[in-house]
């Protein structure tokens, strides 16, 4: 069983999603378990249909269950079954991974998950079909930012060219995930933007999404995923906060532009992620978000 992180994203499932097809090729039988349900720009991917958060009455008592771009077993979420240690596989790529599971192959230097779990279809000799590349390529091009990132290494560039010469639809990719947004995002992004502050001489730059506006753009979670970015992007910010406050939480989207560790700034309120793309849920009401995110920001050199 495979287990993708709450709100996926396109690498804790393109690189689920590939591991399991892979698998399958093998003569294995494979599930995804997800918590939430798959986001409206990834049901392109080859076997989302099989996504659920229902897990089979009759799995073994040794099933493994493979955790994919999780810095900590709670990303799994509230529904997960109880699950034995010797039964968990960790594959991630996040800085500070807190190594959960009984077999962990954790590596930070790479991009993405999923070019985490190609070397292991490489080392296995799994033939890499086009809908498995297809998925990788997807882990890649998300976590990635369609190659904007400073993660976009050549070797990054060179696997992304292996994946389409192996079938990857690269064109498929971009037209579901960066080419085509619902007007309601749209609206959305426009409203935070404009609702946005900069402080710190200009080198912050954070904004609120609560109901009240969600609503108001007929928008909903997933509309939100771009916003931080457009905050990152305004001149002179060195990092960006996006605070979520809706769904009875609140969670925040951190940017950085390379001086400030917002991976480390998210640990210590209980989150995690990378240098320079992290998040956490705030245990705490919005007020003391918005404090206490700013001052982990300033702790790290903002």
């Amino acid at each position: 069983m495979f287990v993708s992180h709450v709100k996926p994203d396109g690498d804790t499932l393109g690189a689920g999603l590939a591991l399991g097809l892979a698998l399958k090729s093998l003569g294995k039988r494979v599930g995804y378990f997800q918590q939430d349900a798959v986001p409206r720009n990834l049901r392109f991917l080859p076997d989302t249909e099989f996504v659920a958060r229902a897990v089979p009455a009759d799995l073994p008592k040794d099933t493994l269950w493979v955790f994919g771009d999780m810095s900590d077993f709670s990303r799994a979420g509230e529904y997960l079954p109880q699950i034995a240690r010797e039964n968990m596989l960790n594959i991630d790529h996040h800085l500070g991974n807190s190594k959960f599971g009984f077999l962990n192959y954790i590596l930070e230097t790479e991009a993405s998950t999923g070019t985490c779990v190609l070397r292991i279809l490489k080392a296995m000799n799994v033939p890499v079909t086009p809908d498995i590349a297809t998925c990788i390529l997807t882990t890649i091009m998300t976590d990635t930012g369609a190659f904007m990132h400073t993660n976009t290494t050549a070797d990054v560039l060179r696997i992304s060219a292996e994946m389409m010469e192996r079938g990857a639809d690269k064109p498929l990719i971009t037209d579901w995930i960066f080419a085509n947004k619902r007007f309601a995002a749209t609206k959305l992004v426009a409203n935070a933007v404009a609702a946005a502050r900069l402080e710190e001489d200009g080198r912050y730059c954070w904004t609120v999404v609560d109901e009240a506006m969600l609503k108001a753009c007929n928008a909903d979670g997933e509309d939100t995923e771009e916003i931080v970015q457009h905050l990152r992007a305004v001149e002179g910010v060195e990092a960006a906060a996006l605070f979520k406050d809706f769904d009875g939480a609140v969670r925040v989207s951190l940017r950085s532009s390379g001086k400030v560790n917002v991976q480390a700034a998210a640990a210590t309120l209980g989150g995690g992620g990378h240098f320079m793309a992290s998040g956490l849920t705030y245990p705490g009401d919005l007020d003391a978000a918005i404090v206490g995110v700013r001052a982990a920001l300033k702790a790290e050199g903002l």
